[in-house]
């Protein structure tokens, strides 16, 4: 990348979405050389971060994701917000990039200019997310984008990271999915802090309002303790109906959340399961670099059966702190 981090730093902080686009890009490379200046990048870029709202918004493939994004986009930006969308792709099996494109998916919002999307592949990453989504967040909350949007792989019960690293989790779910038993499944409905039943329009409209009163029952046995238990909209993207009293509710809840000190402590907590988390990989990213050959045959063991899993890692371990 022929540029240098104090000219991404300058254009990222003047808004400059060329500039974002880059600094993402420079996030995401495994490149050593990269790597250092994405290091240094992201500590200059730290703090002038943190004062958005960020949203994940997940939900199982052909929900509609995209098109509520952008009718809830266009709400946002309607009251006088910048929008980044950060879209999590499935990945071709071919070229690691994104199978879909969420900027044709997102016409409307593509076109405004304080719209950002960024669509990135999920890799072999698990939990819906990219490999570097928080430090995407981060560039772009420094850019001045002050809604964060996450749209989520869509894998079903596994969006644990999109959670972990947002203020407001928001799952949709389709009427006549075939599955009523998944309205009262734990899992991704214990993380969700407003459910969302999509297409509530037409002929699925009684079957949206069936499925909202199902969920609601659902969630008073399993978070009916819950100091901020989930709250359930019916919407249809296509003619906006439940939008804008969807955005009235999450904002009330943000401002709730925001006073009592709640996001403060949650954000607390993601940084450190966001320093947990790289420390491990930086650590067994070291040992592949530094130590390949013996991670190798301490590898080969653990194929062959031959030591346990938990000897060989701390096989490893003690060879990598005596490096």
């Amino acid at each position: 990348m022929n540029i240098s981090v104090e000219a991404l730093k300058s254009g990222v902080l003047s808004g400059d979405t060329r500039a974002l686009a880059k600094a993402i890009t420079l996030f995401e490379s495994a490149r050593l050389d990269h790597t250092e200046m994405a290091n240094e990048l992201l500590s200059q870029l730290l703090p002038h971060s943190g004062q958005s709202l960020r949203l994940a918004v997940s939900g199982s493939p052909g929900v509609g994701k995209s098109t509520f994004i952008e009718a809830f986009g266009e709400q946002l930006l309607s009251a006088g917000h910048r929008l980044a969308v950060l879209a999590v792709d499935p990945s071709s099996p071919i070229s690691g990039g994104s199978i879909l494109g969420d900027r044709i998916r997102m016409e409307n919002l593509s076109r405004h200019p304080d719209v950002f999307i960024r669509p990135s592949p999920a890799g072999k990453m698990l939990g819906g997310t990219a490999r570097r989504t928080r430090e995407a967040i981060i560039a772009c909350e420094a850019a001045g984008f002050d809604r964060i949007c996450v749209e989520t792989v869509g894998v079903g019960q596994s969006e644990t990271l999109a959670a972990s690293m947002t203020d407001i989790f928001v799952l949709l779910y389709l009427p006549n999915s075939g599955d009523d038993v998944q309205g009262i499944k734990r899992g991704i409905l214990e993380l969700a802090d407003f459910v969302v039943i999509t297409k509530a329009d037409g002929a699925l409209t009684s079957a949206a309002n069936l499925a909202k009163s199902q969920i609601e029952q659902a969630l008073m046995l399993t978070r009916g303790t819950s100091h901020y238990p989930p709250q359930v909209f019916t919407v249809s993207s296509i003619t906006g109906e439940g939008i804008a009293e969807l955005g009235e509710a999450l904002l009330a809840t943000a401002k709730d959340r925001q006073g009592s000190g709640f996001f403060a402590n949650k954000r607390r907590e993601q940084s450190l399961a966001w320093f947990r988390s790289e420390f491990i990989d930086q650590i067994v990213a070291d040992a592949d670099r530094k130590l390949a050959d013996e991670a190798e045959t301490i590898r080969t063991e653990v194929e062959n059966s031959t030591v346990a899993p938990s000897v060989a890692a701390r096989k490893l371990i003690s060879k990598i702190l005596k490096k």
